[in-house]
């Protein structure tokens, strides 16, 4: 009996996964990405349930695919695992339901070990294989008549008339076509299967105002054209995306000196994140840099080396910003008649006015939305979004969902170093990828622990994190303290541990100097001032890791286990200093075995768990590294010796 008061339906199907705040959200999943599905489902007594899953694709067809039991053995946990290879909108559901066959052939093989009779028993087996056979297309039912009719041989012995009915051939037909009662759906729930570069890829941050800029009497600002002169070497790097700070005009009302000082020299340029000016706001480009035909031959130049081209989304305004004075609505008026600029106490942020949502929504979120479209008319395809957390959520559910509308490639990257929470709510929202807080996670415990989240259910079915090593506002105290040795872990940590990474520029230079001991921020910060490089020397000198940088990205891209986010597993090791792990995807393995410590070598053994890596407990195989191209010959436990000049191991195997 069922009423309005009944929540289950006959079988019991619960705690559905990939599934974001009950529905309330859509998962996320990317193409070409192994997508893990799972419920519990079972019913009362002993009777046996089994599990389908049900995929409805946005312009395709129904795919039903059968589930197995838990691996990991978690009692009723029924699960699947689907490759994502078509970008769109999926819908889904977990279909429980009780199966007779599995039920009668479980029983009758019991009790036949167990020496009791079986009378009633086998009629009632043929009479579920006849059901069952109504179900099955004609052309594949003769296992199954021919199951019944030996149920039914009286003249045969027991063993000859049951190892028909539970032999291989019905169940292979019965595979196909199950004999399913009592069939049960759970709610159906969506996910958004967006572009493989959503997941997967290598991010370069850059300035463009620094790339062939002057300094010294008489500062000048590089340019466009010169920062596209820069993108061979970063694509020769293996970075898939170049991620540009903004590009617009600086105010000059309370502009930042050097190093975030609060005066102002003539000649410095300011801090880009203070947008605006009388030259133009979000929808310009600041003049020392040229023009909008300067950028889009940037962008084409990026495409032509396989590049795609980010953007900075900084959605806040210099005093000197035409929204200032076009639409003094959207600020905070003080009682002096004043506008309220930005502060996180104790920090103040003179030149910029933050836009209080609150104040205007309609004509805020119009005007958001003109600035991202007039970006990606000019070829931008990934958005940085600087401090989402100080806006409304409800902003970018809507802004992202409206670009998705017409621009389902777009990707928004969530800058939300901020409580967890809010990063968390951000990513549910909407954004396809999050910076995390993986740059300050540093002993092996943090970073077991904090990888491991990452990587499972239920943060992976809906944050992809984007592992940034550093950025230009957070320069590590592990890179401070522990020099190139500590540059090369990071690397290997953040380019391995996530189908996503990125670097500042001027990584590759192991550039560490801190603004003043303890602090985060870079002395010099290219925040507040040009920063050119001598690329070309420091390549010639050998004291640039960019080669580091280009083996480890090309090793990505050789490898399709390091483009999954869930398929991370450690693996044991004596010392805390060293730290394995690894990834595998069908017959793709990679391993990482890591020295966590920059000074000095350590020594340790590494204990694979080789099942879990899909090998024999027992086999031999053979390791190459991939820096070295040494080759080992690897069984489960080994031995490693890792020194600050070489502190990573980065594996292929083969076996």
């Amino acid at each position: 009996m069922t009423s309005a008061f009944t929540r289950v339906g006959r079988i019991a199907v619960m705690d559905v996964s990939p599934v974001v705040e009950g529905g309330r959200w859509e998962a996320k999943a990317a193409s070409g990405e192994r997508v893990p599905f799972a419920a519990t489902v079972f019913r009362e007594g002993h009777d046996l349930v089994a599990a389908t899953l049900v995929l409805r694709i946005e312009g395709g067809p129904e795919r039903r695919v059968p589930m197995v039991p838990d691996p990991e053995k978690q009692p009723d946990r029924w699960v699947a695992a689907v490759d994502a290879d078509r970008p769109g909108s999926w819908e889904f559901c977990v279909e429980g339901w009780s199966d007779p066959y599995g039920t009668w052939s479980h029983a009758v093989q019991v009790k036949v070990e167990a020496g009791q009779e079986l009378g009633v028993e086998l009629e009632e087996g043929a009479l579920m294989l006849e059901r069952a056979a109504e179900g099955v297309p004609e052309a594949d039912r003769a296992p199954l008549l021919r199951a019944v009719a030996a149920l039914r041989d009286t003249g045969r012995e027991l063993p000859d008339r049951l190892s028909e009915a539970i032999g291989v051939a019905v169940r292979k037909v019965l595979d196909q076509h199950p004999l399913r009662d009592f069939v049960t759906p759970s709610p159906t729930y969506s996910i958004r299967v967006d572009r493989t570069r959503a997941l997967y890829g290598a991010w370069y941050e850059l300035f463009p105002r620094s790339e062939g800029a002057i300094v010294g009497p008489e500062p000048r600002s590089g340019t466009l054209r010169a920062a596209a002169r820069r993108l061979p070497t970063i694509a020769e790097m293996g970075f898939d995306v170049v991620y540009l700070t903004p590009v617009h005009p600086i105010g000059r009302t309370w502009r930042k000196g050097r190093d975030n000082t609060r005066i102002a020299q003539p000649d410095d340029p300011g801090s880009p994140y203070a947008v605006g000016a009388p030259e133009g706001g979000h929808d310009a480009i600041h003049p020392d840099l040229g023009t909008f035909d300067d950028f889009d031959a940037f962008v084409a130049r990026a495409q032509e080396l396989g590049l795609e081209v980010a953007l900075d989304l900084a959605l806040q305004c210099s005093p000197d910003h035409p929204w200032v004075r076009q639409h003094p609505e959207w600020f905070v008026t003080r009682p002096d008649g004043t506008v309220a600029y930005a502060e996180n106490p104790p920090k103040k942020y003179h030149d910029i006015y933050p836009l209080n949502f609150d104040l205007a929504p309609d004509g805020i979120a119009a005007e958001m939305l003109r600035i991202v479209n007039l970006w990606i008319s000019h070829g931008v395809t990934l958005f940085r979004v600087d401090n989402p957390h100080t806006k409304p959520l409800w902003f970018w559910e809507w802004l992202i969902a409206t670009v998705r509308r017409d621009r389902p490639d777009i990707v928004f990257l969530s800058e939300a170093f901020t409580r967890p929470p809010m990063l968390h709510a951000l990513a549910k929202v909407g954004f396809q990828q999050s910076y995390t807080y993986f740059t300050w996670r540093n002993t092996k415990a943090e970073l077991v622990d904090y990888l491991t989240e990452l990587s499972s259910s239920p943060g992976a079915d809906y944050l992809r994190p984007n592992l940034f090593v550093n950025t230009h506002d957070i320069l590590p105290a592990y890179l401070v303290d522990g020099g190139p040795p500590a540059f090369k872990v990071r690397a290997v940590l953040a380019a391995l541990g996530s189908p996503t990474w990125g670097v500042y520029s001027g990584y590759e230079l192991t550039e560490n100097v801190p603004l003043r001991a303890g602090s985060e921020d870079y002395a010099h910060s290219e925040k507040y001032e040009y920063r050119p490089r001598d690329w070309a020397t420091a390549e010639r000198t050998g004291t640039s890791i960019a080669g580091y940088l280009r083996t480890l990205n090309q090793f990505r891209r050789d490898h399709p286990a390091t483009h999954q986010l869930r398929n991370l597993r450690f693996h044991d090791t004596d010392s805390e200093h060293v730290l394995a792990f690894s990834r595998t995807l069908d017959g793709d393995r990679i391993l990482a075995v890591v020295n966590l410590d920059p000074h000095q070598t350590r020594a340790d053994i590494v204990r694979l768990d080789l099942p879990s890596m899909g090998l024999d407990p027992w086999a031999r195989f053979t390791v190459t590294d991939v820096f070295t191209g040494d080759q080992y010959s690897w069984r489960a436990d080994n031995y490693v010796q890792l020194d600050p000049a070489q502190p990573a191991h980065v594996f292929s195997i083969d076996g």
